[in-house]
């Protein structure tokens, strides 16, 4: 009897193992090297893996708010974009990457818009803090990480005085990045006070969300927009650059950037989506208002873009990549985690083969272990290709920027990395303004003063335990 039993396991097993198989091999958006990983992670281990795939093999989120997402986008009205602004784009040199970018929210570009770059992340909440106290009407933020340190409490006690001031507060903060917060007396403060604050993404029973999507689908954005008027866009949560949760790899280095301008009422596009999905009131009349001009005469053309899982394609590499194959000159690249797709790397290495001089600068101390091991194993290729490589020292560079011939740029929320390619929700604002694009480079050139340069011997002389333990981790980055 037992041997009949353990027959029919096997049976079972094999028939699950071809099941998942087959699900790997016609699942939709998926590159070859991902489906090879999943089948060799399937065939050696077959237990483990068909385990592994359910929690990470797909890109799943809930029925229920995958089809409420698109019943959402489908009927928010988009903010007015520029025709003008969109023959201008057409005339230069990143037409493609902005046509592109208005695919993916159908958002136009715009023009008449004022930035600036926050001088550092304590500067950066200052100065928010102080946008906060001069609103009138509303205050939006969504952010990924919330804590409740010097920073962090700054920016309560803000919402706090706006909110008893008659400004309508409304606050996303990531079920999983912001638990600290979301669980302490500050949380429920705000509430107390009249902040309408919600929970992004909530995770309640793990299993329950494992069933239904995946736990690490996370709201990865960090916006603020105050009054249709202002918006604030970059890498800095809500924190001190210190980071005490991993004060180890301290300070976090940001960067911040402050809207003025119809890109701001485009930023809040994406806050008023996030916030009716989570099951706020709806609020999209706001997006129905003219939106408020730049106080300086801003000349910059920008184009918001937002992504997440529950797009139909992997809109944020493509966008980054679609900005690579447009410059002609010069490159730069910021990013604390790399762990590229095919598209990214190869638009990369390209740019260096056609002599575009290509420059990438990453941290030399990542708060993930296997992100470095997996960004390190690509150090040859990209050397091979003709790419200067930096490794950043005076803390955790946290910034992402990519800055093209000095004259354009993409800033925001997403890294280099697989994550924020297929799995988060991030907020980027592309843009072209050479003025604008000069201070981020400059900015781009603070960074590589404090970094030292990778070589190519320095890399032939890695150990080969290390190699190995790299290469693994990369080769099996498409099942991360």
């Amino acid at each position: 009897m037992s041997i009949h039993l353990s027959s029919w396991a096997e049976v079972l097993l094999v028939l699950a193992e071809l099941a998942f198989l087959f699900r790997v091999l016609t699942r939709p958006h998926r590159e070859p090297a991902s489906r090879l990983a999943w089948i060799i992670v399937i065939i050696a281990l077959p237990l483990l893996g068909m385990i592994a795939y359910l929690m990470l093999g797909e890109t799943r989120i809930s029925g229920r708010r995958r089809s409420r997402g698109r019943e959402i986008d489908a009927r928010l009205p988009r903010p007015k974009g520029d025709e003008t602004c969109r023959r201008q784009v057409r005339a230069g040199p990143q037409e493609a990457p902005f046509e592109l970018a208005r695919s993916v929210n159908s958002l136009d570009p715009t023009s008449g818009n004022s930035a600036r770059i926050a001088a550092d992340s304590n500067v950066a909440i200052d100065e928010m803090v102080a946008d906060i106290d001069a609103s009138n009407r509303h205050v939006h933020i969504c952010t990924y990480i919330w804590l409740s340190d010097h920073n962090g409490v700054k920016v309560k006690e803000a919402c706090i005085r706006a909110a008893e001031r008659g400004v309508d507060v409304r606050i996303l903060a990531d079920a999983l990045g912001s638990h600290r917060l979301i669980r302490s007396s500050h949380w429920n403060e705000m509430r107390a006070k009249g902040c309408h604050a919600r929970v992004a993404l909530p995770v309640g029973n793990p299993l329950w969300t494992l069933i239904r999507g995946r736990v690490d689908l996370r709201n990865h954005r960090k916006l603020l927009v105050i009054d249709n008027r202002v918006a604030w866009c970059g890498s800095q949560n809500i924190a001190d650059p210190e980071f005490r949760i991993k004060p180890h790899y301290a300070p976090w280095v940001d960067i911040m950037t402050r809207w003025e301008g119809p890109a701001a009422q485009h930023c809040q596009f994406l806050f008023v989506s996030d916030w009716i999905a989570e099951g706020g009131e709806d609020i999209s009349g706001l997006l129905s208002q003219e939106s408020a001009p730049s106080r300086t005469n801003g000349q910059i053309v920008a184009q918001v873009i937002g992504t997440g899982p529950t797009l139909s394609f992997d809109a944020m590499p493509a966008c980054f990549s679609e900005l690579i194959h447009s410059a002609r000159e010069e490159l730069v690249v910021t990013t604390p985690y790399f762990v590229p797709d095919e598209q990214l790397l190869f638009a990369l290495t390209s740019a260096a083969r056609r002599g575009v001089k290509t420059i990438m600068v990453v941290p030399k101390r990542c708060d993930s272990r296997v992100v470095a091991a997996t960004c390190r194993s690509y150090y040859e290729d990209l050397l091979k290709a003709g790419i200067e490589l930096f490794e950043y020292r005076k803390g955790l560079l946290h910034a992402k920027t990519m800055v093209a011939d000095r004259s354009a740029a993409l800033i925001g929320s997403a890294n280099l990395d697989r994550r924020s390619f297929e799995l988060n929700f991030e907020n980027n604002i592309l843009f072209s303004d050479r003025a604008f694009a000069a201070a981020v480079r400059d900015r781009q050139a603070d960074y590589l003063r404090d970094s030292d340069q990778v070589t190519a011997d320095a890399v032939a002389n890695t150990g080969i335990g290390r190699r190995l333990w790299q290469n693994l981790l990369a080769t099996m980055s498409p099942v991360l």
